[in-house]
């Protein structure tokens, strides 16, 4: 992370088919997210760019970079291998978007990142009460405001650009 953060962060949360992407306004805390396909976040990225220009802002895409994990183990004993291979293949295709984005951004002259994927444990135990661990839109909205309806892509993306930003990733949440 640089000493001087920009005034707007762009994160990705890359998937072969539809990338989590989220726009942080550093200033405002502003937050938005949105699922685009690879085409879209490409004009996405240009359209940042552009409004960058615009406006004399500085900007930073970050790119969630899971081939940056020394493991990435998500077979269960129960799986076959089948499966095994099915969920290699997904991950992989995952990478290499992520890894074309990086390409693109490198081409454009963009300033960009690769984010390792947030380690959100705390002694083995998970802190968010989603999936597998993964953090629910009740518990995202709690300590950033984001109004309406997100995916799990879209959720990931805008706990990156949050950490990136400095700002805290927890607050009490209290479920009705």
């Amino acid at each position: 992370m640089s000493l001087c953060k920009p005034d707007i962060i762009v994160s990705i949360d890359p998937d072969s088919i539809l990338n989590g992407v989220c726009t942080l306004m550093l200033r405002t805390r502003a937050i938005t997210t949105q699922s685009l396909s690879f085409p879209e976040t490409l004009d996405y990225l240009q359209y940042i760019k552009r409004q960058a220009e615009v406006t004399n802002s500085t900007y930073i895409i970050l790119v969630e970079a899971g081939w940056l994990n020394t493991g990435n183990w998500h077979l269960t004993k129960a799986e076959s291998i089948a499966r095994a291979a099915a969920k290699g293949n997904s991950v992989g295709r995952n990478h290499e978007t992520g890894r074309k984005i990086i390409e693109m951004c490198q081409h454009w002259q963009m300033p960009h990142e690769e984010i390792k994927p947030l380690n959100l444990r705390i002694k083995g135990h998970n802190i968010w009460k989603g999936k597998d661990g993964k953090i629910t839109h009740e518990e995202l909205a709690a300590f950033t405001g984001l109004k309406g309806r997100t995916n799990q892509e879209e959720r990931d993306a805008a706990l990156i650009a949050w950490n990136y930003a400095g700002f805290p990733l927890t607050k009490k949440v209290t479920t009705k």
